[in-house]
């Protein structure tokens, strides 16, 4: 594809994307605030000659939040060198992150959307000394206009799918003329970096330095937390299991499998967490119509519903706490699977669908420790749930080898400071 179609093709989505926003925005009216943002028009307290973070959404925010922060408060005025940091997001899960996390740290706002006059306008306020992109953040007008404008480019905790490298390799004129204009890209595995070099980077352009993800880390409270909603919702007593991040189609898989689940030990109780939390109702009247007592965190909890609907943002990581173990979502449907860290560092072991393909080093690392089981439906998801909570001496042993691969990864953040600082460092003087 070459640089022009790609400028008609979104000028032809254009209406639609308006339309989109305005329809998710019924369904999460976050979608319809800040709208002006997302097309380069910045709140006036923005500061601009700063360093540019892009983190697109919870997850990225989270993981990257202990790296810009402990980079702000180096960069805050010491030794004569001051700037001021800006993280942008594309999700309101992610702005919800960036603003609860590095408000002390970090401005925040959007990103605008790739077209060339939003990513134009945004640069203008913004002028960014450095831009650093988390993942596989990769839009043609946002890296062009920087690289016009001699903003350098970096693409850290960068991860590539074969799925996403197949898709990219369609468009190889546009990705090629992309990554050349990047100046650094730091993988997170040795696959990824070989598939950036396919699509067209060079050998000085990339190197491997692990995942920020696995340097996550529990809050002081998190205990506390944990205890004060176990004790809400009477959860002291009963084996618990949750469903993290889970989606359309495979909230009727879970609810069927806590059938199978309950049929055993009607005392278990069920956590399910909506990846969107709009979906909050639709999952209850689900878990209703099976027959489930149902309480819902975003109208008030009561102790001692089978199934608790967990729909309000930001409580991922304490609610993994509560269970005993952990189902990752998007993992029973093709949406590709949920970063199993999170679960692991709460020392739980780990069950996923067949769907893994958004993280798959990261699951195989858990597969080869034995602390990750795979399944394929409801009835294989009740199996393995139910041999957790039968067998304690099982389930405490592969909860501590998952929390061992979390802390046998760890250091990416260490190592991606060093190259940030000098980056940093570069870009201001």
């Amino acid at each position: 594809m070459s640089k022009w179609l790609y400028q008609v093709l979104l000028w032809v989505a254009y209406p639609w994307v308006l339309v989109r926003l305005r329809w998710r925005a019924r369904r999460e009216p976050e979608y319809g605030q800040r709208v002006g943002e997302r097309f380069g028009r910045l709140p006036e307290h923005i500061r601009s000659g700063c360093i540019c973070f892009h983190t697109v959404s919870a997850g990225e925010t989270i993981a990257a939040a202990p790296l810009i922060a402990t980079l702000a408060e180096e960069f805050s005025g010491s030794d004569g060198l001051s700037v001021p940091f800006l993280v942008t997001t594309m999700t309101p899960t992610g702005s919800a992150q960036a603003q609860s996390r590095l408000l002390e740290h970090a401005q925040h706002c959007y990103a605008p959307y790739d077209f060339r006059f939003a990513v134009r306008r945004f640069f203008d306020a913004v002028r960014p000394k450095l831009l650093v992109l988390m993942e596989t953040e990769l839009w043609p007008n946002l890296i062009d206009e920087a690289h016009a404008r001699g903003i350098p480019v970096l693409l850290v905790n960068a991860r590539l799918s074969e799925r996403s490298q197949r898709g990219y390799a369609r468009v190889s004129g546009l990705t090629s003329k992309m990554l050349q204009q990047v100046r650094y890209i730091a993988c997170q595995y040795p696959d990824h970096a070989l598939r950036f070099k396919t699509l067209g980077a060079t050998d000085e352009q990339v190197s491997v330095l692990g995942s920020v993800k696995f340097d996550v880390r529990l809050p002081l409270d998190h205990a506390e937390r944990v205890a004060s909603i176990k004790t809400a919702l009477g959860l002291n007593e009963r084996p618990v299991w949750i469903a993290g991040s889970t989606h359309p189609g495979e909230d009727e898989i879970v609810l069927q499998a806590h059938q199978r689940i309950s049929r055993h030990d009607a005392a278990s109780c069920l956590l399910i967490v909506p990846r969107h939390p709009v979906r909050g109702l639709e999952v209850e009247t689900l878990a209703r119509e099976l027959g489930f007592s149902v309480t819902r965190q975003s109208t008030g909890i009561k102790p001692g519903a089978d199934v608790v609907i967990c729909d309000t943002m930001g409580q991922l990581q304490t609610l993994y706490g509560l269970s005993d173990v952990a189902f990752l979502g998007g993992s029973l449907v093709s949406v590709g699977g949920h970063n199993p860290i999170e679960a692991a560092i709460c020392a739980q072991p780990v069950i996923m669908g067949p769907a893994t393909f958004n993280f798959p080093d990261v699951v195989a690392a858990f597969v080869d420790a034995e602390c990750l089981t795979m399944v394929q439906n409801a009835s294989e998801l009740a199996n393995a749930v139910i041999e957790c909570f039968e067998n304690e001496s099982v389930r405490v042993a592969r909860g501590e080898r998952a929390r061992r691969v979390v802390s046998d990864n760890r250091g990416a953040t260490e190592r991606l400071l060093d190259l940030l600082r000098d980056e940093i460092r570069t870009a201001i003087t």
